[in-house]
């Protein structure tokens, strides 16, 4: 048997924990779920997503933009998902292109799971991105890659836990081993398929004036639409006057019940509440 036929008969092997993956690089037509792949730079994203794909990163760029685009896709136990890289990022306050595209994305081409890596050596520079997901929506796992690092430095990290604690699935894996990928594969699925129904959890407190206000714009929010499912995330936009929330919502591409016409009613500036 030469090495290409060991190779094939490896990833095929029933004892394999990744057997059930099967790769297909850049053919992404007629995908079940749509997956977002969210991070900080130098996390081994690329490498994830490489590892699921089969691909050494196929890129394109955004539409209207100069931010590289990477697509794949992989199947798993007879559904097939369409994977997209999306650009590394600190944040998604969009303070820049590579912001702006990872939120919108996430906001408005609502992936059926975001899968957010992080490094688990450093694992608190990385939780400003984790939580800013998460208040745009919980249809998230948290990858907790590069783990041959973390104990190489002795971090020990409760992955039950944060799990609990954050309400969604946390995995723990090295892409470059491929260890973990068979859990972050169920993960993935159980999420999208809705197997496993991940919880709301309030990552800060407000202060009471500005959590009344926030509390007010999300109710008449929820009364338009009541499948919007990050209501609160949207009014603390609106409170902070974000042009491009305000924008998607009157041109109706967060809700097919918001628009321009019936939003200026419930849109509440900082000055009326007395917040500036």
């Amino acid at each position: 048997m030469d090495d290409d036929e060991k190779h094939t008969a490896c990833e095929t092997c029933q004892l394999n924990p990744t057997s059930d993956l099967k790769q297909w690089g850049a053919n992404s037509g007629n995908s079940t779920y749509t997956i977002a792949l969210a991070g900080n730079p130098n996390t081994g994203k690329s490498s994830i997503f490489n590892a699921l794909t089969g691909l050494k990163q196929h890129t394109g760029n955004w539409p209207g933009k100069t931010v590289t685009r990477a697509e794949g896709s992989y199947s798993h136990k007879g559904d097939k998902f369409k994977i997209i890289d999306l650009p590394g990022t600190y944040s998604l306050l969009s303070t820049s292109e590579d912001e702006e595209v990872a939120r919108d994305f996430i906001l408005f081409g609502q992936p059926d799971v975001t899968v957010i890596v992080v490094d688990a050596s450093r694992l608190q520079r990385n939780f400003c991105l984790v939580l800013q997901i998460l208040e745009i929506s919980n249809k998230a796992v948290l990858c907790l890659n590069l783990m041959d690092e973390a104990r190489r430095h002795r971090i020990e990290i409760d992955v039950r836990t944060l799990s609990k604690d954050l309400g969604i699935p946390v995995i723990s894996t090295s892409a470059r081993t491929k260890e973990g990928l068979s859990d972050l594969l169920a993960a993935i699925h159980q999420v999208a398929d809705g197997n496993f129904l991940p919880t709301k959890t309030t990552s800060f407190q407000l202060t009471k004036q500005t959590g009344t206000a926030v509390a007010t714009i999300a109710n008449h929010l929820h009364t338009l639409d009541s499948t919007l499912t990050n209501t609160n995330w949207l009014a603390m936009r609106l409170i902070e006057d974000d042009k491009s929330i305000i924008d998607a919502l009157q041109k109706g591409q967060l809700s097919n019940s918001i628009g321009s016409e019936n939003l200026a009613p419930y849109y509440i500036t900082p000055q009326h509440i007395g917040l500036n």
